[in-house]
């Protein structure tokens, strides 16, 4: 007997005017899993994430949340999810502990309830001498983590975090990786965008890549590292030297064409001989009069496979850089 997806999403189709945002999405996650989800800014992915939450309606195409169609019965989807979007979506007037019990009062919890749970996840969140302070005075961490925790008012088994990590410091984001990484032991079924490649390594059982509105790429981490071709060189070239002759030299020995990031003086791409080929490589470079300052061979990384597939980089440019 074949288990029924927690989510699943078929030939989804979402159009703003002339903008096609999803082209016939196709995305299936398994219950107690967790489906990474990448693209560049643009690819469709917050449309997504809206569709499945009922905050949208597709165009055409059918969708699913633990069991219920989310247009015909978009309320049974509504009382079995959480979601948490790229800005917290909390009441900066009211305190932390009363957004939580707030939106605890919205699913009809009843208030001892609401009060009682609101405590239980003030402690979890480590946000207990924070909860009797107006949010406004919360830095964006704290927001993030308030946010996150009255999406689990209701403890829901599907749990929708759209770029929940975005803007926050490096050990902000560890914080949110370790909770998130409980709520999965727990049981929870999770669906996450993110523009962090690490964070979808780190994370996810599966990895979902979309660019314009479609699914180009789906497997594992490793599963789709390994569509980039073996080792990546990379080589830095000294002051002065010549990138286009490096990336001339080096063209021969890769499995594509270079990548150069002139900014950092850096021409690499996907070798196939591993270090094994570094001697060859270096002597192609000294007869072509290119100064090295370092050479490198490394395994591919999501961000190498994301490039390969869009061809484009991942992009925060327009990320909210707020402080934890």
């Amino acid at each position: 007997m074949t288990t029924k997806p927690a989510v699943l999403a078929e030939g989804l189709h979402k159009s703003y005017g002339k903008t096609h945002a999803l082209r016939g999405l196709d995305l299936t996650v398994q219950a107690g899993t967790v489906l990474g989800v990448l693209g560049p800014n643009g690819a469709g992915k917050t449309t997504a994430v809206r569709i499945l939450a009922t905050l949208l309606t597709p165009d055409s195409g059918h969708a699913e949340v633990a069991g219920f169609d989310v247009v015909r019965q978009a309320n049974k989807v509504r009382a079995a999810i959480g979601l948490a979007g790229q800005y917290a979506a909390v009441d900066e007037y009211l305190t932390g502990f009363e957004n939580i019990e707030m939106v605890g009062r919205l699913y009809h919890v009843p208030r001892a309830a609401c009060r009682r749970r609101a405590d239980e996840l003030l402690e979890r969140f480590d946000l207990v001498e924070a909860g009797g302070r107006p949010v406004k005075t919360y830095s964006g961490g704290m927001r993030r983590r308030l946010d996150l925790a009255a999406s689990l008012v209701v403890s829901p088994p599907v749990l929708f975090l759209d770029e929940p990590t975005t803007g926050l410091d490096p050990r902000s984001r560890l914080s949110m990786w370790e909770i998130i990484s409980e709520l999965v032991r727990e049981g929870t079924t999770l669906l996450l965008t993110t523009q962090y490649l690490e964070e979808a390594d780190q994370l996810a059982d599966r990895i979902a890549v979309i660019d314009e509105g479609l699914v180009i790429a789906e497997g594992t981490a490793d599963e789709l590292k390994s569509k980039v071709g073996g080792d990546h060189l990379e080589i830095v070239v000294r002051k002065g030297g010549d990138l286009a002759a490096a990336a001339r030299a080096l063209r021969p020995h890769l499995c594509a064409e270079p990548d150069i990031v002139p900014e950092l003086r850096r021409v690499g791409g996907p070798v196939p001989g591993g270090a094994a080929l570094l001697p060859e490589v270096v002597r192609a470079l000294d007869a072509a009069g290119v100064p090295l300052e370092d050479l490198s061979v490394r395994r591919p990384s999501l961000d190498d496979v994301f490039l390969a597939l869009t061809g484009k980089k991942t992009s925060t440019d327009d990320v909210e850089k707020e402080a934890a």
